[in-house]
C-alpha cells in the first residue's frame, strides 16, 4: 500500500514511519523522499514489501514546493532551526523585479553543493554526522533540474516562491543561492511539499486520520 501522508511540522519522516507501523502493526514501512523536521506537506509512506519495492522509483517523481525565504539573515543550517544571525545588507533593499530576474536564472539545469546538514553521504559517514561533530568539508556541486520556479509572494525581508523539480534539489541551498545572488544573505523559513508525482497535498492524510484507516500490507 502506498499512502499519501501530511507531514506536520516539528517531527522528522522517520518519526511518520514510526507512526505507521504502529497504527498498521506492520514492520516493513519506509518513504521516497525525507522531509525536514520544520517542513511540511506530502510524504508518500510505503507500507509493505510490494510498496518498499517501489521506493528508487517513487523517490525519482516530479516533486513541487512552496517556500518561504527570509533574507538579509544566515542560518547555521540554511532553514529556521539553524542559529539565526542578521546580516547588514550592504546595498539597497533589491525590488520585485530585480528579484524576479534573479529567481528565473535557477529555471532549468543548475548546480548546488550539497549542505552539510544533509544526508549525502560522504566515505560512508552523512554530512550531518560531521557538522555535529563540528567538522565541514569540500562538496562536490551536483547537477539538478528545476522544472519551474516562480515568485508567488515578496515584501522584503520574506520571498515566497513555488517551484517544480527533479529528484536531487536541495531547497534550503537554494534560498541560500537566491540570497547571494540578490547581495545579500537568506535561509529558509518555510517549507511545504504540495505534491509528489500524483499524490497532491489537498488529498493528503493526516496522522491523525490515518489513526482511523485500515493499512494493509501489500506484496
Amino acid at each position: 500500500m502506498i499512502l499519501n501522508v501530511h507531514k506536520p511540522t516539528g517531527i522528522t519522516s522517520h518519526d511518520v514511519v514510526d507512526r505507521v507501523r504502529e497504527i498498521s502493526g506492520i514492520k516493513k514501512v519506509g518513504h521516497a523522499g525525507t522531509l525536514d523536521p520544520f517542513a511540511t506537506g506530502v510524504l508518500v509512506i510505503l507500507v509493505g514489501r510490494g510498496a518498499t519495492r517501489q521506493s528508487d522509483e517513487l523517490m525519482q517523481l516530479e516533486k513541487e514546493y512552496h517556500a518561504r525565504i527570509r533574507l538579509g539573515s544566515e542560518s547555521s543550517t540554511a532553514d529556521r532551526d539553524g542559529l539565526i544571525t542578521e546580516v547588514d545588507i550592504e546595498r539597497e533593499i533589491p525590488d520585485r523585479s530585480e528579484v524576479e530576474y534573479v529567481v528565473s536564472q535557477f529555471q532549468g539545469e543548475i548546480e548546488q553543493i550539497p549542505p552539510m546538514h544533509s544526508a549525502v553521504k560522504v566515505e560512508g559517514k552523512k554530512l550531518y554526522e560531521l557538522a555535529r561533530e563540528g567538522k565541514e568539508i569540500v562538496r562536490d556541486p551536483r547537477q539538478v533540474y528545476i522544472e519551474r520556479i516562480d515568485v508567488a509572494e515578496y515584501e522584503y525581508p520574506y520571498l515566497t516562491i513555488t517551484l517544480t523539480c527533479h529528484s536531487g534539489v536541495y531547497v534550503r541551498t537554494l534560498a541560500e543561492d537566491i540570497g547571494d545572488m540578490l547581495g545579500t544573505s537568506a535561509y529558509l523559513e518555510e517549507l511545504e511539499r504540495t505534491r509528489v508525482g500524483e499524490y497532491h497535498v489537498s488529498d493528503a492524510q493526516t496522522l491523525e486520520e490515518l489513526s482511523h484507516t485500515h493499512i494493509e500490507e501489500t506484496n
